[in-house]
Parts: C-alpha cells; structure tokens; sequence
C-alpha cells in the first residue's frame, strides 16, 4: 500500500497553508497528496438552523476541497492531490486518517505580535494520540520563510533551505527521530543542525556560580554522549553536513530560538501509554506553541 501526505483542511488560513507545505513536502517524498476535511455531525437541535443548510453544508464540504486540491495541482505539478471527506469528531478523524499516512499535516494560527503557533485542542489531540509523525505549520507561512536570504536580503524557493533543526535527547535518542530527521535535511539538500539542551542539576547550581571549570566539565560530558548518538547517523548520511550544540538551559526555550533560522524543527514525543491518557511534553508543547517554523513531532517509544 502507497502511504500518502495527509494535510487536514476546515477552510481556515492556517489549513491552507498547512495544505501547501503538504503539497511541497508530498512533491520531495514522490509521494500523493490527501486533503481531508472532517463533517461533524450536527447536533440534533440544530440541524434545522439556516445557516446550517443543504447549500452550506455543500459549499463546506466540496466547493473548498475541490478548489484547494485544484489550486495545488497548479502549483505544484507532478504532485497527485485528492480529497476525502470523513466524519466524526475532528480529533478522532484525524487522528484514524493519520494511521495509514507517512506524515499528517496541521495548521496552527500565528500568535499576533509573536510570531510562532496557537496550538488549538484539536492539533494537540491529535499530536498525543497518532503514532505517525505529525507536522504543524503556521498560518501565513511560505515557501520562501523556509529558505536562506538572497544577496539583496530576501528569502527566495531559488536559494538553499536553512538548516533542519532536531531537538534530541542524547541520553536516549532514538532511532525514529534521528532518522526523521536526517532525511527530511537530506531530501532539502541542507544542513542539520541538532541542538541538546540541558538544565544544571539543582545540586551544581550553586558550585557553578563560583567554578566554571565544573559547567565546562558537565558541557563536554553532554557533548560526548551528542556526538556517540549522531555518528552512525553521520556514516549514513555522509551528504548531510551536521552542527551540534550542548547549550544550557532550558531545551524547549533554546529551540524556540534557534527556530528562527530553520527550515523545519524535529522533535520526539515519548509515547506515553498511562491511564490518564496520552500527553505531550513540555518541550514539545513549548516548541508546538512558539516556534515560527513548521515543527515535526515524531512518537517514539
């Protein structure tokens, strides 16, 4: 079975964008577009209401599918785009489409004044609960946004992609993510740059302030166990030119800030099977609601 991109689509701005970074992604991987877009069911005592009519529900339902996918197969030619339309709760459908995909793909809206995501229940759900990798694109974002500055100061889709950004945990990486990783920076062409941030134990907060060589003591170590997770991926990857960081600090806020330079950001979720149901992390929720990249959550175990 060919797996596809999905790219879930309710008419918002932040949907078509996401739809767009799709069609773009679909078009690297060689690989067919879906657009689905959800129908929930009416509640009972609202069926009847006007606005709520044969001709909106048509209009919903097949006039902007069908003119999305037609707009993305001019775009983007050579990538095949289809549409679906499925039913039930958003989060719940979604999270079912997502099964039999390579990657499911979200919009999230801008935060004004900000820059970065608002991440709303529905991507959140669908994050925690799908064990594909799931990509959240902002509103407004471009193909340009995702490529270094021209001579004259300005992103173009004719110069290089900025570099891949991972966040990763070099006491337990894992083999989903660097692999995510590491080919989504191949099939760009790009860098990658992976990023280990770190909080100091509470018992060396006070030492460090008077010893410095023990926080550069601490640095190597973290830069040691970096560099024994990325060196089978190096072999691999020979082409892929890798930058490794090991700052201090709080890893969700130093993704956040390194995000600004990258093309895509890449980060694990730990699937979580508790009682009290599935959740993210708190660098992944950080990096999900600030980052101004479109942002990659690969589950892993």
């Amino acid at each position: 079975m060919v797996r596809t991109v999905v790219a879930g689509l309710d008419g918002s701005p932040e949907s078509r964008a996401a739809a767009e970074w799709a069609a773009r992604e679909a078009k690297l991987l060689g690989l067919p577009l879906k657009i689905v877009q959800v129908w929930e069911p009416v509640p009972a005592h609202l069926a009847q209401a006007p606005m709520l009519g044969t001709e909106t529900h048509q209009h919903w339902s097949e006039r902007i599918p069908r003119e999305t996918a037609e707009g993305l197969r001019l775009r983007h030619p050579g990538v095949e785009v289809t549409t679906a339309q499925l039913h039930g709760t958003p989060a719940e459908a979604l999270t079912k489409a997502a099964e039999d995909a390579e990657l499911i793909v979200l919009g999230s809206r801008g935060m004004s004044g900000l820059g970065g995501f608002m991440v709303g229940s529905v991507g959140l759900s669908v994050v925690a609960h799908t064990a594909r990798p799931v990509v959240l694109v902002r509103a407004g974002e471009q193909a340009a946004d995702e490529h270094v500055a021209d001579p004259a100061g300005i992103p173009s889709a004719a110069t290089p992609y900025r570099p891949v950004l991972l966040g990763l945990d070099a006491a337990h990486p894992d083999d989903a993510v660097l692999e995510f990783a590491f080919e989504s920076a191949a099939r760009r062409g790009t860098g990658l740059r992976v990023l280990y941030g770190w909080n100091l134990p509470p018992y060396y907060v006070y030492g460090l302030t008077a010893d410095a060589e023990l926080h550069d003591e601490i640095a190597g170590q973290h830069a040691v166990e970096l560099d024994r997770a990325l060196r089978p991926w190096r072999q691999k990857y020979p082409a892929v030119e890798v930058t490794e960081q090991v700052p201090a600090g709080s890893p969700g806020v130093r993704l956040v800030d390194a995000a600004q330079e990258a093309s895509l950001v890449v980060i694990g979720r730990r699937v979580r099977r508790s009682p009290f149901g599935a959740h993210i992390g708190p660098v992944a929720h950080a990096v999900l609601h600030h980052s101004t990249a479109p942002v990659a959550v690969v589950a892993h175990d």
